[in-house]
């Protein structure tokens, strides 16, 4: 008589008893960490056929009902390695296999996975690596998973061995239950279909899908199987990207040796037993006939033809589908760095429309007026052989300067600080969306597991207060001198970019007295504007360099500290590489909002580095163009880099790669094959997203902290991202190996630094606008010192300038040449101040109007913070995290979820009846018999 017993399977979230009838025993009478038998130790859980034994065949509409069919055999078939390999390889065969094949040779089971490796015969450490593969591989088998040997005489370079790596459905199911992976249980009845009317809408894909229409989901549950929607071909129900993070986990977990800590495929990569872990892209993403006559061949080809091409960049990105391609880590950063592009568009037209008033009003701008048409003569720019010029050399600088410094930037600050905040908000009601479509809701990451180098580098132990097992540990006092050895690099690498900004200054410093010097006319009248050109492509030229050497600083540091977790690994880097490389791009540019001019004295009393060069100071109309000038060279240049290095760096990489292949003419029987071509892409980095999302933070500081300065930053900036989001997909659709489908609930630790930056945005833009424009100086004269207060600013620049006396220069800044432009000797010229002129008792102390300008944008500072500040915390309080129609689908969602547990116990409790009753029947006809 068969044998009866309880099942009972527990698991992280919730528990559920199943009643099955089973006789099967584990090998070694051990289960899955996580599962536990209880009452009948050593007894196998029951498969799901045993539970459900007759369940009808779903409906072409994808009903639930089919359950999994028992695991084929692993019957891939060893034979005699040509190499010695002990019997692993399979020897080349004459068939010729379709080269873009995504499946093994029976062209029945999918290719989930790859590993590929190089033998050296001749190497006595490969006997090694020999066992540690075969011990792992056997191990892989155990778990289910199914082999497939590809020789390296089938391979296209004729030195590497591929090892193809197959699934079954009994075996995902299994794991699905353990990682909790959430499938589809319904359709959502509560979404609004489309009734065809709408007007058509250019920017959406042109793709029609059956799989489109959203659906509820809950964790999946063997013993609920036909509870889910599984299609006729239940190969379809878990779409590839949960197929490789279920197979990668389990490449995670198998041993390659008896060692406990000898464990996962990463270590296995490390210790080079593998040269590559990968899965496979969909086939090739071109197509020789006709997407509009014979369709997409593939996913990757659907996602080169929509959304990686630069003719789409007015499409909608296809998320979902990238989703399902690459995974949901990669998938929030396209959707984050969409959303946020389509936010850039309305500060770009602000932005654009702010330098259109500048430029329209210039015809009524006083200030410019009175500059292009005075005959001041001015002090001299620099000493001895710099000469006396008229004001009205200034008068194309002081026209540009109005078209960035008008009362519209002010208005466009304030705009953008409001900005950020809504960008900031109506991304958590994003995500919040994105999370429940994505099955990210309440997503927590399992413990994570040591990073092979902690463990091979940390000699210490300890065991693990979670799950009592010995593991790697770094003790405290071990840890602390790492931590104040990375700081001290730290700070000093900052040092060095300080310095490298000193460096830049003492260039303005040198070159502006060397262009003013010039016998060229057209360079000495040029000279503040060539020199911040220059200046600016240099300190551009640093940033990229020190950039460059900081990185690999960054990495040694990182790797020097031991983080014990991947995680925590990502952490210390992205804080270290963005406090670098935000004091690398953003220190020249405070120098030029804050400092530039401040310690440049006056006629009389110049202050001297050196003790022979001036410090670099502002032109009449301030430092607003240079900080511009600036900002437009560091910004785009940074951006054309990029973009330029992101294009055309993958593609010399690959092209290296392949060029090692054996001529296919002289392999006329052998394809290139799908896993051939892949392994020869570039492989995808470990913190693949981390420099597209340091590249993004670094734009929104400079389109936020000081787009006072430049209010074209946000259009540079959209015109960028539209461009970006078109490269990085094209690099990930082609250029790249397919990733591992990793998962993550959110951006991370980016969200936080966003948040900072564009609080220091609103004091940035606050002090730009006080003391680096003239925007309040202005405001005091028009309703202070105007002769018609609060109507004119007639007269303003007169007023903004102090008197010289000639004979009171000190002896280093004498002029060579006596001569002003009218042709007569200059006893008095001029300089922007506000100091009270030679003959005065308090003569060039600073006037009440300075104090007064000083009182006003203090005040103006004050006000423009508190203000925007109060506005921005009113809007986050306003703006709700979640949308209200989002809390109506995961009710209903938790309900269908419910529902589904109660229908299935009731299940399970009418099959416990009628077995009770077969076997209470079974027992009285005995009797009977007996009788």
């Amino acid at each position: 008589m068969a044998d009866y017993s309880m099942y009972i399977h527990f698991y992280k979230q919730e528990q559920c008893v199943t009643v099955a009838k089973s006789g099967q025993r584990f090998a070694d009478g051990v289960m899955q960490n996580g599962d536990y038998c209880v009452g009948f130790e050593g007894i196998a859980p029951p498969s799901s056929d045993q539970l459900y034994p007759e369940v009808p065949e779903p409906s072409p509409a994808g009903t639930p009902g089919e359950v999994p069919q028992p695991a084929t055999p692993n019957d891939v078939q060893v034979s005699e390695d040509t190499e010695g390999q002990n019997g692993r390889g399979r020897k080349p065969s004459s068939d010729m296999q379709n080269k873009d094949t995504l499946f093994f040779r029976d062209n029945k089971r999918r290719i989930d996975y790859v590993l590929a490796y190089e033998k050296n015969d001749d190497s006595k450490s490969e006997e090694k690596k020999q066992q540690k593969r075969e011990c792992y591989e056997e191990n892989l088998r155990y778990e289910g998973l199914e082999l497939e040997y590809e020789d390296r005489e089938l391979s296209q370079d004729g030195k590497t061995f591929y090892v193809k790596i197959h699934a079954p459905f009994d075996v995902l199911c299994k794991y699905a239950e353990l990682l909790c992976i959430k499938m589809p249980i319904a359709y959502n009845d509560l979404e609004e279909e489309d009734d065809g009317r709408q007007c058509p809408n250019p920017m959406r894909l042109e793709i029609e899908e059956d799989d489109d229409r959203d659906v509820f989901t809950a964790p999946f549950m063997r013993n609920r199987m036909k509870k889910f929607m599984i299609p006729q071909k239940k190969e379809e129900f878990f779409h590839h990207a949960v197929r490789s993070r279920i197979v990668y986990t389990i490449l995670e977990r198998c041993r390659y040796e008896d060692d406990k800590r000898k464990i996962g495929i990463k270590k296995m990569l490390n210790n080079g037993s593998y040269s590559a872990a990968y899965p496979l892209h969909d086939g090739p993403y071109k197509s020789e006939h006709s997407k509009l006559t014979h369709g997409y061949k593939n996913d990757r080809h659907l996602l080169f033809e929509e959304w990686a091409r630069l003719g789409k960049w007015y499409k909608y990105q296809p998320l979902d589908k990238i989703r399902q391609y690459f995974g949901e880590k990669i998938g929030l950063y396209f959707a984050w760095l969409g959303f946020y592009t389509n936010t850039l568009i309305a500060p770009a037209i602000v932005g654009f429309i702010c330098i259109l008033y500048g430029a329209i009003s210039l015809g009524q701008d006083l200030t410019s007026q009175e500059i292009c048409g005075s005959n001041i003569t001015m002090c001299p720019l620099c000493d001895q052989r710099c000469k006396y010029w008229p004001l009205d050399n200034q008068c194309r600088y002081s026209q540009a300067s109005h078209v960035i410094d008008n009362p519209a930037t002010v208005f466009f600050a304030i705009f953008m600080a409001l900005w950020a905040t809504m960008f900031l908000e109506f991304w958590k009601r994003k995500q919040a969306v994105i999370s429940y479509d994505w099955d990210l809701v309440g997503f927590e990451d399992e413990e994570e597991r040591p990073r092979p180098e902690f463990e091979s580098k940390v000699s210490t132990h300890r065991i693990n207060p979670v799950n009592k097992l010995e593991e790697a540990f770094l003790p405290f006092y071990n840890k602390v001198p790492r931590l104040i050895w990375a700081g001290l690099v730290v700070l000093f690498m900052v040092t060095l970019v300080l310095a490298a900004v000193f460096a830049v200054i003492v260039y303005r410093i040198v070159i502006v007295v060397v262009f003013y010097r010039s016998d060229l006319g057209l360079i000495s009248e040029r000279a503040k504007l060539a020199t911040s050109a220059t200046a600016a492509l240099l300190n551009l030229v640093a940033i990229m360099i020190l950039n460059k050497m900081y990185e690999r600083v960054c990495y040694w540091l990182t790797d020097m500290e031991l983080p014990r977790t991947q995680t925590e690994y990502e952490d210390s880097f992205t804080f270290k590489m963005f406090l670098f490389q935000s004091v690398n791009y953003y220190a020249s540019i405070f120098y030029i909002a804050f400092f530039k001019g401040s310690f440049v004295g006056r006629p009389g009393d110049y202050n001297y580095f050196l003790n022979e060069y001036r410090p670099d100071e502002c032109d009449v109309g301030g430092c607003l163009i240079d900080l511009c000038l600036q900002l437009a060279i560091i910004m785009v240049g940074k951006q054309a880099y990029n973009n330029f290095m992101e294009l055309i760096f993958p593609k010399l990489k690959n092209w290296w790669s392949r060029r090692g292949n054996v001529d296919q003419d002289a392999v006329p029987s052998q394809a290139y094959t799908r896993w051939e071509q892949d392994c020869d892409l570039v492989p995808v980095p470990i913190m693949a997203l981390f420099p597209e999302y340091l590249e993004m933070v670094i734009q929104f500081g400079f389109v936020t902290l000081f787009v006072a300065a430049f209010p074209l930053a946000p259009l540079f900036a959209l015109i960028n991202n539209i461009l970006e989001i078109r490269l990085d997909a094209y690099k990930f659709v082609t250029q790249y190996r397919r990733p591992m489908a990793a998962r993550a609930q959110d951006i991370g630790v980016w969200y936080n630094i966003l948040d900072v930056l564009a609080k220091i945005a609103v004091v940035s833009n606050a002090f730009v606008i006080g003391y680096t424009s003239n925007f309040i100086p202005r405001l005091v004269y028009l309703y202070g010192y105007s002769p018609e207060p609060g109507v004119s600013m007639r007269g303003y620049v007169e007023d903004s300038l102090a008197y010289f006396n000639v004979s009171d220069f000190q002896t280093l800044s004498i002029p060579d040449d006596k001569i002003g432009p009218d042709g007569n000797n200059v006893t008095i010229c001029r300089y922007q101040a506000y100091r009270h002129p030679p003959g005065h008792p308090n003569e060039y102390e600073y006037t009440l109007h300075f104090w007064h300008t000083f009182a006003a944008r203090f005040v103006f500072i004050v006000l423009f913070e508190h203000i925007v500040f109060l506005i921005k915390n009113i809007l986050a309080y306003l703006i709700p995290d979640v949308p209200h129609d989002l809390h109506d689908l995961i009710k209903r969602e938790q309900y269908l979820t419910t529902e589904m547990f109660f229908s299935n116990e009731k299940d399970l409790q009418q099959s416990m009846d009628q077995l009770h009753h077969d076997t209470d029947g079974t027992r009285h006809r005995h009797a009977h018999h007996h009788e």
